[in-house]
């Protein structure tokens, strides 16, 4: 009979914390959890995204109902790593709390679905249903592993789905989409003191970019979970000195999305508006550089009700049930799926501790949380 000890699970989760999959290297957890897995007969699959990115599957048990469990295995910069009290790529432990960039967000989870599976392989416990664990790379920016396996038709069979990102005490269960563009507007470089024998391209976008900032930030259409639409120009770049008149700017926009103004509307509003604009002599240009819809589910599910329950009983926490203004790979793994798919975001951590400097996630909600998912997964499938 195999048992992780406490001492395991925290050597295994120092090993994937010192891996440095900041945005890239992802293939380097994906081998080690491979590797991992192949110890206790459990075949995994590559899955290439890129040449360099990947994805892992791997599968336990057999027939329906099929759980998906999830997780990324990308993490953001630590930043300025002087600014830490510990390495941030070494896992430290100060008062109850595992630090470390990616404890929080999601290592620790992640580490947790895979040693629920070893475990309820190793020890028979899945009488019923097959666990398809899937580690993505790629979701801090784009989102390009989920993507791909949504692509692949690994969520084809899935009957629920639930992505272990930092939420120890609420249960999201629906969330914004998010979309990313680059509007570019060409003009005409000429000496600041002769404007007219050229043509600024910074008017005609910043008049562009505010008239689309009113349209969208002032649309009245809500969701009655995810309320409003937003729209934020979070980059803007234009000329090179104070004494020329720019020819070329750029600027960067994220659409924070609801399924009542969604990522194809929201893409039709600008690429419209930009035709406009060069009717009058602007030249405009838009380019999508990223466009993950927003996930609408009921939240009415066994599962759902089943982890408020075990949430309950191994954290001592009333569990709330809410959605969220965050993205996750969701987005892509559930695509062809309905309001009524069984779907959560629940795991290890907190929200507000994602990408921070001295990310930790508290020890015994790590430990927790590998009970929580092991009693859920037998729970769906007795």
């Amino acid at each position: 009979m195999k048992q992780f000890t406490e001492e395991e699970k925290i050597k295994i989760l120092s090993d994937i914390i010192a891996i440095k999959s900041v945005n890239e290297n992802e293939i380097e957890v994906a081998n080690y959890l491979r590797d991992l897995f192949s110890q206790y007969g459990i075949e995994s699959t590559i899955v290439p995204v890129t040449d360099t990115r990947v994805n892992l599957v791997a599968e336990i048990g057999s027939g329906s109902p099929v759980i998906g469990i999830s997780g990324h295995m990308d993490v953001v910069s630590p930043g300025d790593e002087s600014d830490w009290s510990s390495d941030p790529f070494t896992l430290t432990e100060r008062d109850g709390k595992l630090y470390g960039r990616g404890t929080n967000d999601m290592k620790a989870g992640l580490v947790n679905l895979a040693l629920v599976m070893i475990e309820l392989k190793e020890n028979n416990e899945l009488r019923n249903g097959t666990v398809r664990f899937m580690a993505t790379t790629g979701e801090e920016v784009g989102g390009a592993g989920s993507k791909k396996l949504y692509e692949e038709g690994y969520m084809d069979d899935v009957d629920y789905l639930w992505v272990a990102e930092p939420s120890h005490d609420t249960i999201i269960y629906s969330h914004k989409g998010s979309l990313n563009l680059r509007v570019s507007s060409v003009g005409e470089a000429a000496h600041s003191s002769m404007p007219d024998q050229g043509y600024n391209a910074i008017n005609p976008l910043m008049k562009y970019l505010l008239e689309l900032d009113a349209k969208l930030n002032g649309d009245e259409r809500k969701n009655e979970v995810l309320d409003k639409l937003v729209m934020s120009t979070t980059i803007f770049t234009a000329g090179n000195q104070v004494n020329s008149v720019p020819e070329k700017a750029v600027a960067e926009i994220n659409v924070r999305t609801i399924p009542e103004f969604d990522n194809d509307e929201v893409i039709d509003l600008f690429k419209t508006t930009a035709k406009e604009y060069n009717e009058k002599g602007a030249t405009i240009e838009v380019e999508v550089t990223m466009s993950l819809p927003s996930v609408f589910t009921s939240g009415k599910s066994e599962m759902v009700e089943l982890a408020k329950e075990l949430g309950k009983k191994h954290l001592n926490l009333d569990i709330s049930v809410k959605g969220s203004p965050g993205v996750t790979d969701a987005s892509n793994l559930l695509r062809d799926k309905d309001e009524n798919f069984p779907f959560m975001m629940f795991g290890p951590g907190e929200t507000k501790m994602a990408h921070k400097t001295d990310e930790y996630v508290y020890k015994d909600y790590y430990f927790a949380f590998f009970d929580i998912y092991k009693e859920l997964i037998l729970g769906l499938t007795k």
